[in-house]
């Protein structure tokens, strides 16, 4: 409409309209027009599949680095859940003061693999009365040793017919007038919480299988006032 109104004065003699006032009109409507994304593809000279294609490779390579990424994960992560460590949650008082309900462990599968538990390990399995529970406690004896408690004290006879008696500072010990003698197959462990009063353990169900031995507690995380590697282990006693 502006355009007629200035050609109707033009043609009355009061406006003068430039040569290439048309131009000038149609350049101006072309910059006012808005510009799709194949309108400034031609203007670039790039056609609109150009970049659509180098859209969906940038999406395809996105996608390949976190399928990758999610890969190399299972990868490295599963394995190592499954063979080399786990974690644990302590619940319960039986290794009081040791470890308090709550603390957070990494045990270590891996080593038991490799060599033969060690007594005074602490260690983590599955109770063998039901395999869906898991225990941590204390080794005591060893396979093929005899395991004596008189009113509370531990000694043991080791395979070498040799007889030792445990130094257990780190114990609550309890007020026991019961005496327990138990020997050991090849494969078994004679195992005990350190809250002795309020453990259950191979003094009530008998000797710990090695096959339901899962491994030995590796680092403690939690509490941090606490954490620590091979939290609780003692000098094995000779």
């Amino acid at each position: 409409m502006q355009l007629l109104r200035l050609s109707e004065l033009a043609q009355h003699g009061n406006l003068r309209v430039p040569g290439n006032y048309e131009q000038i009109c149609a350049s101006e409507s072309e910059r006012a027009e808005p510009q799709g994304e194949a309108t400034r593809a031609q203007k670039l000279h790039y056609p609109s599949g150009v970049i659509q294609y180098a859209h969906m490779k940038f999406l395809g390579g996105a996608f390949k680095e976190i399928l990758t990424f999610i890969i190399l994960a299972i990868v490295i992560v599963v394995p190592i859940r499954l063979l080399v460590a786990q974690p644990f949650v302590v619940e319960g008082e039986s290794m009081h003061p040791t470890f308090e309900s709550g603390d957070y462990l990494i045990v270590d599968e891996l080593t038991y693999r490799l060599s033969d538990p060690k007594r005074g390990d602490v260690v983590i399995f599955r109770y063998p009365k039901d395999p869906k529970v898991f225990y941590i406690k204390r080794i005591i004896g060893l396979p093929g040793e005899t395991v004596h408690i008189e009113k509370g004290k531990t000694s043991v006879t080791k395979t070498d017919g040799t007889s030792i008696t445990l130094d257990e500072s780190y114990v609550v010990a309890e007020d026991a007038t019961y005496t327990l003698d138990r020997t050991l197959g090849n494969d078994e462990f004679f195992v005990m919480g350190d809250n002795r009063p309020r453990s259950s353990d191979s003094r009530i169900w008998g000797p710990l299988p090695r096959s339901d031995l899962m491994g030995r507690a590796f680092i403690r995380l939690l509490p941090p006032g606490k954490t620590g590697v091979l939290p609780g282990s003692v000098a094995e006693t000779q």
